[in-house]
């Protein structure tokens, strides 16, 4: 690809759903805004995006008054209206969430409170029976029932936002993966693989990458991505009956996962899964990726050591069932008994960007910090594609705040109805 020099008002570095999200609000919010958005890759939505399960949650795990609980709720009704509008299949199936054992009915109810708090409509409790009436082949003793959960494609939700943010003036650049940050006399300098772009302000939506991108920015902010592989095994189509909608256990509310559950997708079948294990390379989707410099990286931080020796347990009980179908067969039929090992072939695998601080404290909200005209999105784990249109508003509104964009910006209560 030859090189280019680029000049712009904002840069956005990386293509996934949140970044697309963000400079589709940005075109839109400040009409005539000169926005790019540059990936190393040649495609949108290649890592987090393109390897998503596909749900849209509703927003029952997180912290009342938290910004992710926020986003979700809002982000969840905005996303099925995206995909009705712009006809991105999609399907309002909800799910069960199903308390296997006595002992986890204090989370369950922990579940219910804050699903409430946060706002949910049609949240409703089950007994045993009334679990069998929804998901005649789960087994559990308590449940909930979440009606607004749906399911899409969240790659065609990111190719739509990359069309309607080229359509309304902004551009989109593969091959442009950013290699240094410089600071000149307002601007920003981006040395990317294919050419010089120069920015007036940039947003760091790199994911995987968006601590790496920070301390190129010169940005000291405490933090590592962390590389968490989710591996799904796809259940047979013999047995795919077993599952009318989504079925989830009570998460653990230590961890920022949601456990081993089932998941129909939207282009057909169901998977189960995922665990989640250190991954040794941050993009890596393979038991045995490995990237030196990833590994290295992680092993350097204060915090990961301090967060392996809290979590050990936890961590080798993951890695067990990442390299036993055995074990993961056995954590699966604690949902759906009547499921067996040969019942569950390889599927697929993503990887989660989680921020870490030093303390070892694993991020458990949306984090953005500006600093020296880049907005860095430093911690955006799920349920960002399912709150990215939010997201992306969220991140428009804090640039805004600090860049003189601001001055031909439409106001933010005039331009949410101009939208609706």
């Amino acid at each position: 690809m030859p090189t280019t020099d680029r000049q712009c008002d904002v840069a956005i570095i990386g293509a996934g759903i949140v970044g697309l999200a963000a400079g589709l609000h940005l075109v839109r919010r400040v009409p005539g805004t000169n926005a790019l958005i540059l990936d190393k890759e040649n495609e949108v939505a290649a890592h987090q995006t393109g390897h998503n399960s596909g749900v849209i949650h509703s927003g029952l795990y997180y912290k009342p008054g938290s910004l992710k609980a926020k986003l979700c709720v809002e982000g969840s009704a905005a996303m099925v209206r995206f995909c009705r509008e712009y006809s991105v299949p999609h399907e309002v199936c909800g799910k069960v969430v199903v308390a296997t054992d006595e002992s986890e009915i204090p989370n369950l109810n922990e579940l219910l409170r804050r699903g409430r708090a946060n706002g949910l409509t049609g949240l409703r409790e089950l007994d045993a029976s009334q679990i069998r009436e929804i998901e005649p082949y789960s087994a559990g003793v308590r449940g909930i029932h979440i009606p607004s959960t749906g399911i899409t494609n969240f790659k065609l939700v990111a190719q739509k936002y990359g069309e309607l943010l080229s359509r309304a003036g902004g551009a989109v650049l593969p091959g442009h993966g950013v290699e240094r940050i410089a600071h000149g006399q307002n601007e920003v300098i981006l040395e990317t693989a294919s050419g010089t772009v120069r920015a007036r302000y940039a947003i760091n939506c790199a994911g995987l990458q968006s601590d790496l991108i920070a301390r190129m920015a010169g940005a000291q902010l405490g933090l590592r991505i962390v590389p968490f592989r989710g591996e799904y095994y796809k259940v047979t189509a013999a047995k795919e009956h077993l599952v009318k909608g989504l079925i989830y256990p009570v998460a653990d509310p230590r961890f920022p996962f949601l456990g081993v559950h089932f998941t129909r997708r939207i282009t057909g079948g169901l998977e189960a899964g995922p665990n989640a294990v250190f991954s040794f390379k941050r993009e890596g989707y393979s038991r045995t990726s490995f990237s030196l410099r990833d590994s290295v990286s992680a092993a350097l931080f204060p915090g990961f050591w301090k967060m392996a020796a809290r979590y050990w347990k936890s961590g080798l009980a993951e890695m067990y069932r990442s390299w036993s179908k055995h074990a993961f067969a056995a954590a699966s039929q604690k949902l759906l008994p009547s499921l067996t090992e040969e019942d569950l072939e390889p599927g697929g695998s993503g990887v989660r960007a989680q921020a870490l601080d030093r303390s070892g404290r694993l991020l458990d909200d949306f984090y953005f910090v500006y600093r020296d005209r880049i907005l860095h999105v430093c911690n955006v784990p799920s349920p960002a594609a399912t709150a990215s249109l939010v997201i992306g508003r969220e991140i428009i509104s804090k640039l805004l705040q600090s860049a003189d964009l601001k001055k031909t910006a439409v106001p933010i209560s005039a331009y949410e109805r101009g939208r609706n």
